[in-house]
């Protein structure tokens, strides 16, 4: 009988131990190396991860589960979880399909996270088809966007706004298309659509910090009207010049951060920038929950270890008191300000404050003010579900600042890596853009996206008057529709002749318009102005550059997201061709992944 019993209690023991989950791990490949973006779920639950750019993945399970593979394009893939730890899984392309599609979902070490998964699937007889069962959170909150329409250059001969660098827009939407989400139109913001790609601008070769880059053709999608590029290229930092830093990390460890795509990956996100550090860089970090408190003092860039460590250490837990964060971040880096240096508030977090001050308007009053010290800003924005978009917006718009949304580590690296400088150092500031048209070649314009840039003519002047940034070797690109004159359009509305203001029909200049450009020094009270006169051109589609086809497909894109009334019915197809035709070199594939991402809707 107790021979029995010891044989019950052991065979119990034996079943417990294999019913409890271990971590499984392992690489994700096809024929052409490793694969990113895998779904990997556990058969019968909604326990899933992602394996990430370099087809890793891992997921917590319990023997005898059943892990299955799927990927756009490739055959499923199942397998039982035993007794081994690593799980390697080669995928086969599956011959049914049409053709391959690649999509880069988002970057996953989660190991309970819910997949909703991407639904897209392609054979001979269907088009492609997106799930919309997972829309995005209505506690994700985004800005009002009102499209800017075509204005009358009699009536309004001055178009003036503020260059904006941010870039979150991008990443943003591309994560909701790869989650198969239905894109909010207030997501949508184009000029961050189009600098999120770098063009091949020129070098400046005067002791300004950018050069101007201007092209005219007519519009791809609208044989009716011009489309008009003003690119800026700002100037690329020699390492030796670059000066030193005083960085505060502004984490957020509150509970909404407790997801695997919000402080783990800010965690591993970060390290990449520590690596960057040399050792005249100090870094300080400031984290914010319930309360905020200073958990690293100022450190050598060198002493790698000791910074790493403290960010292995965070844990997510409590309410969030943005405010609390931002006031201390900010008084710890004006207590060991640099001067001449590179004084930056890196701010890290979902945006969902609770705590304290915490409205957009409430964040608005405190930047402002905060900025006055000469202390730049760094927004990042993590996770999904309740990012508060418009919040840090906000924020990096009104603090001297810039914003980019890191959804994997590929995004990471970009920002932290390949984007290393422009992030983190300032060339510009208060970098503001007014053009002139004349009314003698143009009957009415229209500026593609950046209308929560717009400013008033005179604030074009006004050193007052905030304005964006420029970091060291960013580009930015503004695109202008323009009508003709002599054109008939149904955007235009009919007005009165004026009685006291005419245009002089015996100006025959070919000047189509003016483009001035205001900035200041990054440690300057002061605004420097720059002329540049661009003269009307009759370029095709196929006199284009490449950076215009590309950066005019990537404005298209987002009229299309938007539904916007000017696409003179150019669909997607459309976007396709001319990013095709304007992809260039490609040197990190970002332009073939947009190609990728368009077709995938």
């Amino acid at each position: 009988m107790k021979i029995y019993f010891y044989f019950l209690v052991s065979l119990f023991l034996a079943i417990q131990l294999n019913a409890q989950e271990k971590i499984i791990t392992g690489i994700i490949t096809d024929e052409s190396g490793p694969l990113p973006g895998v779904n990997i779920l556990i058969k019968g639950t909604t326990t899933g991860t992602t394996s990430n750019f370099d087809g890793e993945y891992a997921i917590e399970a319990s023997v005898g589960d059943m892990l299955v593979f799927n990927f756009v394009g490739m055959k499923t893939s199942e397998v039982t979880v035993g007794s081994e730890n690593i799980i390697n899984v080669l995928m086969e392309a599956d011959s049914n399909c049409l053709e391959e599609v690649v999509v880069v979902v988002g970057y996953g070490r989660s190991l309970k996270g819910k997949i909703s998964g991407l639904f897209i699937r392609r054979n001979r007889k269907s088009k492609p088809v997106i799930n919309y069962s997972n829309p995005v959170s209505a506690n994700e909150s985004y800005k009002e966007i009102n499209e800017n329409t075509f204005k009358s250059s009699q009536l309004n001969p001055l178009s003036t706004f503020s260059i904006d660098v941010d870039k979150a827009a991008y990443s943003n939407v591309r994560r909701m298309i790869n989650n198969g989400q239905k894109i909010p139109k207030e997501a949508v913001k184009i000029e961050e659509f189009i600098n999120y790609f770098k063009y091949n601008y020129s070098q400046p070769t005067s002791e300004q910090p950018f050069s101007i880059n201007t092209e005219v053709a007519e519009t791809p999608w609208n044989k009716d009207t011009k489309i008009v590029k003003i690119g800026l290229q700002g100037k690329d930092l020699d390492k030796e010049n670059i000066p030193k830093s005083n960085l505060v990390f502004l984490l957020d460890v509150s509970g909404s951060m407790g997801d695997s795509n919000k402080l783990p990956l800010l965690k591993s996100a970060f390290k990449l920038l520590v690596n960057q550090l040399r050792e005249e860089d100090k870094v300080s970090i400031v984290v914010y929950a319930g309360a905020a408190g200073v958990v690293l003092k100022p450190t050598s860039g060198d002493n790698k270890e000791k910074i790493l460590n403290a960010l292995n250490k965070l844990e997510s837990g409590g309410s969030t008191a943005g405010g609390k964060g931002i006031e201390l971040a900010y008084k710890l880096a004006e207590k060991h300000f640099v001067e001449g240096g590179n004084n930056r508030v890196i701010m890290a977090t979902d945006g969902d404050f609770n705590v304290g001050a915490s409205s957009d308007k409430a964040m608005k009053d405190l930047i402002v003010e905060k900025r006055k010290s000469g202390v730049f800003l760094t927004v990042l924005g993590f996770g999904y579900g309740n990012l508060k978009d418009s919040k840090l917006e906000t924020l990096a718009d009104k603090g001297n600042g810039n914003y980019a949304y890191i959804d994997t580590m590929q995004e990471a690296n970009k920002t932290f890596g390949e984007e290393f400088a422009g992030t983190m150092y300032t060339i510009a500031k208060d970098v503001k853009i007014q053009v002139e048209f004349n009314p003698n070649k143009v009957q009415a314009y229209r500026l593609i996206g950046y209308e929560n840039r717009l400013l008033n003519a005179e604030d074009f002047k006004d050193d007052k008057k905030d304005a964006g940034e420029l970091g060291s070797g960013h580009t930015v690109t503004a695109l202008y529709e323009i009508i003709p004159v002599g054109v008939k359009s149904k955007f235009l509305k009919n007005i009165d002749n004026l009685k006291y203001t005419k245009a002089n029909s015996s100006n025959k200049s070919d000047e189509l318009l003016t483009v001035k450009f205001r900035y200041k020094k990054p440690n300057g009270d002061k605004s420097i102005e720059i002329v540049e006169v661009v003269k009307d051109e009759k370029l095709t589609l196929d006199n284009m550059s490449s950076d215009f086809k590309f950066s005019s497909a990537v404005a298209l894109f987002g009229m299309n997201l938007t539904k916007s009334k000017f696409t003179n019915k150019a669909k997607l197809d459309k976007v396709i061709e001319l990013a095709k035709a304007g992809k260039g070199e490609d040197e990190n594939g970002y332009r073939s992944e947009f190609i990728r991402l368009v077709k995938s809707i």
